[in-house]
């Protein structure tokens, strides 16, 4: 994006990992399956004429100073996107963990037909790994704290709806199971029951990477994200953030959000990049993010949090199915499964803050766009 701005200077671009920039969504998908063994993006970084500098750690950072394990390297203007690290079980160690494409690639040579999988967390990572280890043959159970799958994430209605898939699919799951350890050969749980496991991964959530930023002077909130404002500039002079790190403010939610999906890495980048080159356009997207799991694509858009209303696009007895979340009548949010037209709709329908009628948008047979008043 520099270079399509027009920025006709320096660029270099610091990875910790000793790998080219690459795609993370097809890590719990193709690379798990073995359908890929990289997601490389295909970019010619020498044509654009930007410096790789991979397997180099940031470690520090003053005015005009990055520092790294491999040196110090001066900027005129910085962009911090490290991302999110994996959040380790508590009180418990040990566990594969889904991050990373060395990652990926080692969980799949244990994802072996008959071996048992314990999986700690039924949240989008634990569904979709658990989706993979089934079709490779796997003895699957997952361990979840909450009362339904994705507690976190989404009202425990929807969870409960979605329980019903791991049994489908041939996994065990296990709601309201804490764990107390990781031992040799199985999951010990809080309760003192015990989960046979060759292989533990661990999918409960991920955390801005930041520690680095520590007495830099760049300003973190209580979770470690980076504070940014509207433009994503950082409190820092020159230095802007974007992606998984950040803590953004949107007039859209009424609220500071952080965003740890693919789309959001994507978008915030464009948007830091013409910041940087002085563009005034304030950074405030619909949020959205997919999943494949269980032969099924789940799909969200918007923010469900706050609103006053719910409305059901199908029954239980549908295989498709979309929830519509409304504030004052306006649509804010949108869950699809297997219902790409409506959560294409519905992102518009939520970008300019379309009321709708609700009898016509509880209807599955009209069009979704059909409903705003």
């Amino acid at each position: 994006m520099l270079r399509q701005g027009g920025w006709r200077g320096r660029i270099t671009l610091v990875g910790e990992e000793p790998h080219a920039p690459y795609d993370r969504p097809p890590l719990s998908k193709d690379v798990l399956l073995g359908k890929r063994d990289a997601t490389t993006l295909d970019v010619d970084w020498a044509q654009l004429g930007v410096e790789l500098l991979p397997g180099r750690r940031a470690t520090g950072l003053e005015p005009g100073v990055l520092h790294t394990d491999a040196g110090e390297l001066p900027y005129d203007s910085l962009v911090i996107a490290t991302g999110a690290e994996a959040v380790p079980l508590p009180g418990a160690d040990g566990g594969h963990v889904l991050r990373t494409v060395d990652d990926a690639l080692a969980l799949r040579a244990r994802l072996v037909p008959g071996a048992r999988i314990a999986l700690v967390g039924a949240g989008w990572i634990g569904a979709e790994t658990a989706t993979v280890a089934r079709q490779l043959g796997c003895e699957v159970t997952v361990v979840e704290a909450g009362p339904v799958p994705l507690a976190g994430a989404l009202p425990s209605e929807i969870g409960l709806r979605m329980a019903g898939w791991y049994a489908e699919a041939g996994a065990e799951l296990r709601c309201g199971a804490a764990v107390a350890a990781v031992e040799t050969g199985a999951l010990l749980l809080s309760d003192g029951s015990r989960v046979p496991a060759d292989e533990v991964v661990v999918g409960i959530g991920a955390r801005p990477a930041t520690g680095w930023l520590a007495g830099s002077g760049v300003e973190l909130d209580a979770r470690g994200a980076v504070v940014v404002d509207e433009r994503l500039r950082t409190s820092a002079p020159g230095v802007w953030a974007a992606g998984d790190c950040v803590s953004y403010p949107s007039a859209r939610a009424g609220l500071r959000l952080t965003v740890q999906h693919w789309d959001h890495a994507l978008q915030s980048g464009r948007v830091a990049a013409a910041s940087l080159l002085g563009a005034p356009d304030p950074y405030d997207p619909v949020p959205y993010f997919w999943s494949e799991q269980f032969g099924r694509m789940v799909q969200y858009a918007g923010r469900h949090a706050g609103a006053d209303e719910v409305v059901h696009r199908g029954g239980d007895e549908d295989a498709a199915w979309t929830v519509l979340w409304l504030t004052e009548g306006r649509l804010v949010g949108l869950l699809t499964v297997d219902r790409p037209r409506d959560l294409n709709q519905g992102r518009k329908l939520i970008e300019r803050g379309a009321v709708l009628d609700r009898a016509l948008a509880a209807d599955p047979g009209v069009q979704l766009k059909a409903a705003a008043a």
